[in-house]
């Protein structure tokens, strides 16, 4: 069964939706970040894809805080991303809490860095972070285009044991126009055994059920949660099936 990974971005220290990457077109959210995790955890929920934008824009981590707060606080199993960037990032970040961590710029900037993390604290802790925008990668919380080809991106990491990829398609993102099932089935079709985490376009349930049937491993749910597309009975609902 697919797993449901709800994501909670943190900026200035609160849970905020951005459309596209776009930190200038975002909705900040009242309830403060813990609160939030706890509502997830009360309802089945077992993972959370945690955002650190501060860190994602500024290149260096800032919300370790609420990483520590989240993981103490609850028994979430706790992705973190955003603005790490060097050992020491890693390493404080699983040492305030992280189950896994997900590495975006930092494997742009430094191939052979996050190939040596995959061989330091093994492909079960590591998801590269390969975000998109017509074909080519961006970095720095989709706030930097590059001219590096997707494909050719995931492939150098997927010949070094890459097990875990999220994918997200920019334009998608945040607009609940549903995924990009195309990019997601050559991406299976191409890298066989990747263990593929959809982010991006999700406007229900039905996009959900589509991306199993599809074979992606997992699917990280954002704005669609928090319009109440989807709804916390629904996520209730579908890990009572687990």
């Amino acid at each position: 069964m697919i797993e449901i990974i709800p994501s909670l971005s943190i900026l200035n220290g609160k849970a905020v939706r951005l459309s596209q990457g776009d930190y200038d077109n975002k909705i900040v959210y009242q309830e403060q970040p813990l609160e939030i995790a706890e509502r997830f955890a009360d309802h089945g929920v077992r993972s959370l894809h945690l955002i650190d934008l501060d860190g994602a824009r500024l290149g260096s981590v800032i919300n370790y805080a609420v990483l520590e707060m989240i993981t103490q606080h609850t028994n979430l199993q706790v992705d973190f991303g955003g603005g790490i960037n060097n050992d020491g990032d890693i390493a404080k970040a699983f040492e305030y809490g992280a189950k896994s961590v997900t590495v975006g710029s930092a494997a742009m900037t430094d191939r052979d860095l996050f190939s040596g993390w995959l061989m330091t604290y093994g492909r079960n802790k590591l998801t590269l972070s390969a975000d998109s925008d017509k074909g080519k990668i961006v970095v720095r919380g989709r706030q930097r285009g590059t001219d590096t080809d997707l494909m050719d991106f995931i492939k150098f990491f997927y010949d070094k044991s890459l097990l875990y990829l999220k994918c997200a398609d920019n334009e998608r993102d945040g607009m609940l126009q549903g995924p990009n099932f195309v990019l997601y089935r050559t991406i299976l079709d191409t890298f066989p055994g990747i263990n593929l985490l959809a982010s991006g376009g999700v406007s229900g349930m039905d996009d959900i059920k589509a991306l199993e049937d599809l074979g992606v491993y997992g699917v990280i749910v954002g704005k669609a949660f928090y319009e109440g597309n989807i709804t916390l009975k629904d996520l209730e609902t579908h890990f009572a099936k687990v």
